[in-house]
């Protein structure tokens, strides 16, 4: 102990005033003359004890709320290193009788916490009690209109107006704080993130889990706004935060994108955010600090975004097919003079257009499976009459398309002239993938035990838009030839190319 200790404790021990000190476990540490006199107890019989099992209120209604309010107090001077007072206390203590045994008194305490620091750090709580219990007492006669013992007016007024007033502080006190857990319980828990910066430096006082999980959880308490936040820089936000704090103007941002390092060492991370900066004033008027509140809204920009880009691409699907069915119309008017032949036939070929449709839309249009196309549009002419070999290949949106109206045409030529026109006959369809680094599909259709086949005398609809979609469409080769045994097609088509329309 130090010479300043010492004679800290020599003066607190010649005090008429009750004092003790109590470590962190609560246990008593030093109690000076005032105090063991007033409970009748010695040093050695408090020194290591636990402070409420030496003083445990008694057996009264009150006794646990009041030893729950002195716990309390002790406990928040540990935790936050500040002064707290208790105005008036109820809180029996156990004195000995004329026999020597223990008997709970009555006593109401005016009570002081100090926080007592080393290096910083609250080690001890000094406990500075007043005993009121004869104010109280006649406090309470004068109440209850009971006779009172004879004492100086201005004793009773001040008796009474300071236990009156102290009482009032107490109760004032405590509803402030139950107000005061209630707000921060609805700051800390609000959906959205919130924040309170003060000074002109915008300094983290408090901020909620929201907003540290949109910043990564990582320590900004204390720190002002360009050090927690050092990416941020250059992005206008600081900037924005300087403008309201000079004019007091508050300033609103929707869907603004911010990049954040969310994680140490990670890359910049582009959120984006609706938020407000709302000026905090003190009691003069000045601009004191900036409130901070918004929500990440990342998710609904980027759902927007992608519905618009799918919107988009729907559009163009559109057109195309549009334009794919008026070509049909065209061409199928062409080569069929009769209303009702023109009919049956553009219906079909639209009919094709639907199967493929189809199997897009159960992939969400990222493409179709070469073998589910050919199978869509030969099972009609039985599975034992047409053979598929070969591997699986996804094809995209727009090629699935143009092949499902090829093969559509192969297999209603097939059916109306060729091998599917005989009870003999079948179809081979063969294919393969080369070329890796630049992947190409090569395909064959075969017609085997069919009728003899000729070159037709004129180019119908099927061959011309056959040769069309591969060329045009889907940027490949095809070799049509009419062998006296049976029709063949030979494609050659890149399974990857640029959209340009």
């Amino acid at each position: 102990m130090t010479a300043i200790e010492s004679d800290l404790a020599a003066a607190l021990n010649a005090s008429p005033n009750a004092y003790f000190i109590v470590g962190r476990e609560l246990k008593f540490v030093w109690a000076n003359a005032a105090y063991l006199a007033v409970t009748q107890r010695t040093a050695a019989e408090l020194i290591g004890t636990p402070v409420f099992e030496a003083f445990d209120a008694g057996p009264g209604e009150e006794a646990p709320e009041s030893t729950r309010q002195l716990r309390g107090s002790f406990e928040k001077v540990f935790a936050t290193g500040v002064r707290n007072d208790i105005p008036v206390i109820h809180y029996a203590i156990p004195v000995p009788d004329a026999d020597g045994r223990l008997a709970y008194e009555d006593r109401y305490w005016s009570v002081i916490h100090t926080p007592l620091l080393r290096d910083g750090v609250v080690e001890h709580v000094l406990q500075y009690a007043i005993d009121i219990t004869e104010l109280e007492n006649l406090r309470r006669s004068a109440v209850e209109g009971a006779a009172a013992p004879p004492l100086h007016a201005i004793d009773a007024i001040v008796g009474g107006a300071l236990l009156s007033g102290a009482r009032s502080v107490q109760a004032d006190n405590a509803r402030l704080e139950t107000e005061r857990q209630g707000l921060m319980d609805l700051f800390m828990q609000a959906p959205g993130f919130v924040a309170v910066l003060s000074g002109p430096d915008h300094v983290f006082q408090i901020h909620n889990s929201a907003y540290a999980q949109l910043i990564g959880h990582r320590d900004i308490s204390g720190k002002p706004v360009s050090e927690a936040l050092p990416e941020v820089q250059g992005q206008g936000f600081f900037e924005f935060l300087s403008s309201v704090y000079a004019t007091g103007e508050p300033y609103e941002g929707r869907a603004s994108r911010i990049q954040l390092q969310r994680t140490p060492d990670a890359p910049l991370e582009s959120r984006f955010l609706d938020f407000i900066y709302q000026p905090i004033r003190d009691a003069q008027g000045a601009v004191a600090g900036i409130f901070v509140q918004g929500h990440d809204v990342t998710e609904t920009i980027r759902s927007a975004e992608r519905q618009k880009l799918m919107i988009d691409e729907l559009n163009h699907r559109v057109k195309n097919t549009l334009s794919t069915i008026q070509s049909i119309a065209v061409q199928t008017a062409r080569s069929h003079a009769d209303p009702a032949t023109f009919a049956e036939s553009f219906q079909a070929r639209l009919m094709a257009l639907s199967h493929t449709h189809d199997l897009l839309t159960r992939s969400h249009w990222e493409g179709a499976d070469l073998d589910a196309i050919l199978q869509h549009e030969t099972e009609a002419h039985g599975s034992h009459r047409v053979t598929l070999n070969g591997p699986p290949v996804a094809l995209e949106p727009a090629g699935a398309l143009s092949l499902g109206m090829i093969f559509h045409e192969l297999a209603t030529n097939a059916a109306k002239y060729g091998a599917l026109s005989a009870p003999e006959g079948r179809v081979m369809v063969d294919w393969a993938v080369v070329n890796q680094a630049r992947p190409e599909l090569r395909l064959t259709w075969r017609e085997l035990g069919g009728p003899p086949v000729a070159p037709p005398e004129r180019r119908g609809f099927g061959s011309r838009l056959i040769e069309r979609n591969v060329r045009h469409d889907l940027a490949g080769e095809v070799k049509l030839a009419y062998a006296s045994d049976g029709f063949s097609a030979e494609f050659s088509v890149p399974l990857h190319r640029d959209r340009s329309s």
